[in-house]
């Protein structure tokens, strides 16, 4: 659980709506824009809008494999039938006019020849020596793809702030776009607080622990495509917080830690940090994660997560993740949620918003539910692991019975199924 506060030092926390709204709108863009080829743009942030320098299609060109005739030659394509002249490949296409009465042979993809506007697939034909005649009926205009039936050349397809994935770079690349104006990543610099953590590969003292926050920090900043700067694990020192909060600012736009941010005797990170900078909160009324310390150092901008690896994990998706995402220029936006029913009862404390791991699945009808991953402990990290997503579960409300419509919010991540 985190570390609950003296009954003499108790502040007001701050509602998780307010904290996250004050987040946000206190962040934005970084400058510094820069431009990337092609290949280097999946994942970063269009710093422009992209503009498209011509139609696509480019040109007229065949839906199907078939014939490319004249709609004007309809009547006499069901009668006599139409003469074959050639055959327009993609890439390779006819290079003639068609006259009344002719047909060139089409693949998918290729130019319609001129005097051509309509294509009948092959299966509607039927070859009988040089001639085709239709065995369907055809529309006209039926089979064609249109320039700029797609995109129209001066249409701006892709807005500033868009996320680049793989349909947006094949877009780009459609339209023959070879570099792409992107915002620049944030740089963040991590550090760990705590004389009770070891680094993972060596021996454990009594009463140690391994440091695994700053590997689930890392792999998340990792997850989305930020730079980061390990500080390594900081002692129980004022002195040693001072230096790594000195090393995080001279090179970094964000500096995150774990740990040092409650009120404990040896928790030095939040009132170091007030000496430097400027706290704009630190406690958040949800649970996992109260102690949540946000501020600005400098031009760099500081979360101070809670210790326990959940709460650590929580507080990262909820105001660390969007606010990163704000800082490279995606627009603040709401979190999917899905309103599916539980599966299973849910124990839940009332007076705070509650994030409680969750796994999808699906009840004897097939239909779509959620249910516990397990315990849900903040020390917890086999229930974070096998959760693929957060039920939202709201302040004033208590246990939950099987069937009650719950919010769900899937991670970044996907546990893999369990049998």
């Amino acid at each position: 659980m985190d570390s609950p506060d003296p009954p003499d030092c108790t502040p007001a926390s701050l509602g998780f709506e307010a904290a996250l709204a004050q987040v946000l709108d206190t962040l934005a863009p970084l400058p510094g824009n820069e431009e990337v080829p092609l290949d280097r743009a999946l994942g970063r942030v269009l710093a422009e809008p992209l503009r498209a320098g011509m139609d696509l299609q480019p040109w007229p060109n065949s839906a199907m494999d078939g014939y490319a005739f004249a709609a004007a030659d309809l009547d006499l394509a069901r009668g006599d039938g139409l003469v074959m002249v050639g055959t327009s490949l993609a890439g390779h296409p006819f290079s003639g006019t068609l006259a009344g009465g002719q047909c060139v042979r089409i693949l998918t993809g290729a130019i319609l020849p001129a005097g051509a506007d309509t294509v009948v697939m092959q299966e509607q034909v039927l070859i009988d020596g040089p001639r085709v005649r239709l065995t369907a009926a055809v529309r006209p205009g039926a089979n064609v793809r249109a320039p700029g039936e797609d995109v129209r050349a001066g249409q701006i397809v892709l807005p500033a702030g868009c996320r680049l994935g793989p349909p947006q770079i094949a877009l780009a690349a459609a339209l023959g776009q070879g570099h792409l104006t992107v915002t620049r990543r944030p740089r963040v610099a991590l550090f760990t607080s705590g004389d009770e953590l070891t680094p993972v590969g060596q021996p454990l003292a009594a009463g140690a622990i391994y440091d695994s926050n700053r590997h689930l920090l890392r792999a998340m900043l990792e997850e989305m495509g930020v730079s980061v700067i390990d500080l390594g694990i900081v002692a129980d020192d004022p002195d040693a917080v001072r230096a790594a909060f000195a090393a995080a600012r001279a090179q970094a736009d964000v500096v995150i830690s774990s740990g040092g941010v409650s009120v404990g005797d040896a928790d030095y990170v939040r009132d170091v940090f007030s000496e430097f900078g400027d706290i704009h909160f630190w406690r958040i009324d949800m649970r996992p994660g109260r102690p949540l310390a946000f501020g600005r150092l400098g031009e760099t901008w500081f979360f101070g997560l809670p210790g326990n690896p959940v709460s650590t994990a929580v507080t990262f998706l909820q105001f660390v993740r969007p606010a990163l995402r704000r800082l490279e220029g995606e627009p603040a936006s709401a979190p999917l949620r899905l309103e599916l029913p539980l599966l299973e009862p849910v124990h839940k404390a009332s007076g705070r918003l509650d994030f409680q791991r969750g796994v999808l699945a699906r009840d004897a009808a097939g239909r779509l539910g959620v249910r516990s991953a397990g315990h849900q402990g903040s020390h917890v990290m086999s229930s974070l692991a096998a959760a693929d997503c957060l039920m939202v579960l709201p302040a004033a409300t208590g246990d939950l019975p099987a069937g009650s419509l719950v919010q769900v919010e899937l991670l970044p991540w996907r546990a893999t199924p369990q049998p």
